[in-house]
């Protein structure tokens, strides 16, 4: 387990902040069972063991370290174990609505595993685990458990009603939400795990107000930012700060036309007509509603920048093509050794297709931009270029207002 490999020092830390941010639980619940949102808990175990903190991506892990992904999950405890949402399949209902019984589950461990070991490939992952913060009690209890597969040959059925399918395997037990496209697994505390007392403030507002007063104790500012840290996020602007990129082609999506990832241009591109092309010769489209706002987003034609990918990595890459429409890397075939045949498993000359990324459950990518050098590339879940899209250019309360 993670933990077990950290030092005492970091792990006391840890369970001291775990403890002040538990005291302030009064600024939004009235519970006696301590209070920790999900994005504070992230921030602070990534701050504490100096892990890298997944939030900007959408993948099966918040955090990875040393080759570890770790699923960070804080919630309230009834008895001494959970039921507790690890995926959703909205984009796959109307496939898993046609099966029941243990074809259902059998799919939905293909699904579950599929993203899993995506994730895996990602990151160059090969070890993981679940880092828990149950909530009891004006007690805290922090452990650790398996992020393990579904094992499908030891798959058996627990009980199938009109609204959920549970079962379990050797390791866990699940269960599936038929309205929702939810996969939930119980989570067991086990014997061997760390209590934290919490004093939950009465009046956490005062306290606040003292850290801000001229005659303040808290003068240490260094220590003031990280706890202030723990409670914020940068938040980043679309266009400017980040622009998601779809891996297929969006009229075609739209009106259900095969193929919806392009035969002969795009990520298939070294399929086109013509001269003899390398089997690495792709690239990624740049919507002209993406172009269009986002200007300055891109370094100009041609300019060479750095695109690092998730596993820390850098690639060289610019923007090419008439009207700069086109994300390519130098060389070329780096994109693809890295997207295709290390991630989608893509052997050379094998066309790329739109139900190969919906089984992995990604069709799109987000591009951060740190600098106009420095850039990030992470996989964005299905239908995420659509949502963009719709929230950011189409929507009628949006500020673009825009007919494209």
């Amino acid at each position: 387990m993670f933990l077990q490999t950290q030092s005492k020092q970091n792990i006391d830390k840890y369970c001291d902040a775990l403890k002040v941010i538990g005291a302030f639980s009064n600024l939004f619940s009235s519970s006696e069972k301590p209070f920790i949102q999900y994005r504070a808990a992230e921030n602070l175990f990534c701050k504490a063991f100096s892990a890298e903190n997944l939030a900007r991506a959408d993948v099966a892990y918040d955090a990875v370290i040393n080759g570890c992904g770790i699923g960070i999950k804080t919630f309230v405890l009834t008895g001494n174990s959970k039921i507790e949402k690890v995926a959703e399949f909205n984009s796959l209902s109307s496939e898993l609505r046609t099966l029941k019984g243990i074809e259902l589950a059998e799919k939905l461990a293909d699904f579950r595993n599929q993203r899993i070991e995506f994730a895996d490939r990602i990151y160059k992952i090969d070890k993981r685990v679940y880092h828990i913060i149950g909530r009891d009690k004006f007690v805290l209890k922090v452990f650790e458990v398996g992020y393990d597969l579904i094992d499908k040959a030891s798959i058996e059925i627990i009980e199938e009603s009109k609204s959920s399918l549970k079962f379990k395997d050797a390791l866990n037990e699940y269960n599936f939400n038929f309205s929702k496209s939810v996969l939930m697994k119980r989570f067991v505390v086990p014997e061997d795990y760390t209590e934290i007392n919490v004093e939950i403030l009465e009046e956490p507002i005062n306290e606040l107000m003292n850290l801000i007063r001229p005659d303040s104790k808290v003068i240490n500012k260094k220590e003031a930012d990280y706890k202030i840290g723990l409670f914020t996020q940068e938040e980043l602007i679309p266009f400017k700060d980040y622009v998601i990129l779809p891996l297929y082609s969006p009229e075609a999506k739209k009106k259900l036309k095969e193929p919806i990832v392009p035969l002969k241009s795009q990520l298939n591109q070294w399929n086109a007509s013509g001269r003899k092309r390398d089997p690495g010769e792709v690239y990624i489209s740049i919507p002209s509603k993406v172009r269009n706002i986002a200007v300055d987003f891109f370094p100009e034609k041609d300019v060479v920048f750095n695109l690092r990918i998730p596993s820390g990595e850098i690639l060289s890459a610019k923007v090419c093509q008439d009207g700069s429409k086109a994300l390519m890397t130098n060389p070329n075939k780096a994109l693809a050794d890295w997207m295709l045949r290390k991630v989608l498993m893509l052997p050379e000359n094998d066309l790329l297709t739109y139900d190969k990324l919906k089984a992995v459950g990604y069709d799109s990518v987000k591009i951060t931009k740190s600098s106009d050098t420095e850039y990030y590339i992470d996989f964005t879940k299905l239908n995420e270029y659509e949502a963009f899209i719709e929230k950011n250019i189409e929507d009628n309360n949006s500020q673009y207002k825009l007919i494209l």
